[in-house]
């Protein structure tokens, strides 16, 4: 749970199937990290979610080569870029998810929700669908044999519009999301996570309840 408006709809949608909801949330110094952490809070108090992991990595920082986690790196604010953007992170689902198995697994749950987008996502290699399903074969075979772990990608195949949508009909907070790359007070409006979220909103034909400057 990021704090992101795709995470907490996937959350609040697993809630709704009647899943006790188990929240991790990383800290990995990334630019927006003080405002995630506070949406990841306030969501899982809307949640009702008691049992939360919050996992502090420098990982990323050191390693660099993300206009998210390395401040010399500019944010792109001048629309869609070719190929993978500057503000994807080497491979941080794949590793995000290995530390969640292994929560899974402590916790003998039974499902991993991750809320990666692959049709109307920025173009990052590990929200695809095929890498997610290799990666759940992977955590089974890499854990006990009475552990069967299941990831669900509930919005795998939605456009950020029916994620508004599907948002409004289960009630979640979206004023205590945040998609932003750059800012951590008013949201740009220009960064690639911002122009996604807000054609979103243009579309489903509903205000952003977020500030913007």
């Amino acid at each position: 749970m990021s704090g992101g408006m795709d995470s907490t709809l996937a959350a609040y949608m697993m809630k709704q199937q009647g899943f006790e909801i188990v929240g991790v949330h990383f800290n990995y110094e990334q630019r927006t990290q003080t405002k995630e952490l506070e949406c990841f809070h306030k969501i899982a108090h809307d949640l009702d979610v008691s049992n939360k992991y919050v996992l502090d990595l420098d990982f990323f920082k050191h390693l660099g080569a993300s206009a998210l986690t390395d401040k010399s790196i500019s944010v792109p604010t001048g629309g869609v870029e070719e190929g993978v953007p500057v503000t994807y992170v080497p491979f941080r689902n794949g590793i995000f998810l290995s530390m969640a198995a292994a929560i899974a697994e402590k916790e003998g749950a039974q499902v991993i929700t991750i809320g990666v987008v692959e049709e109307d996502s920025s173009g990052y290699p590990d929200c695809r669908e095929t890498y997610i399903k290799s990666m759940q074969e992977s955590i089974n075979l890499g854990t006990k044999d009475e552990t069967h772990i299941e990831i669900k990608m509930p919005l795998v195949h939605l456009k950020k519009s029916e994620i508004v949508q599907k948002s409004l009909e289960l009630d979640v907070p979206l004023h205590h999301t945040w998609s932003c790359y750059k800012n951590e007070s008013k949201a740009c409006g220009v960064c690639d996570s911002c122009r996604l979220r807000l054609n979103g909103f243009t579309i489903a034909q509903v205000d952003d309840p977020i500030e913007y400057e």
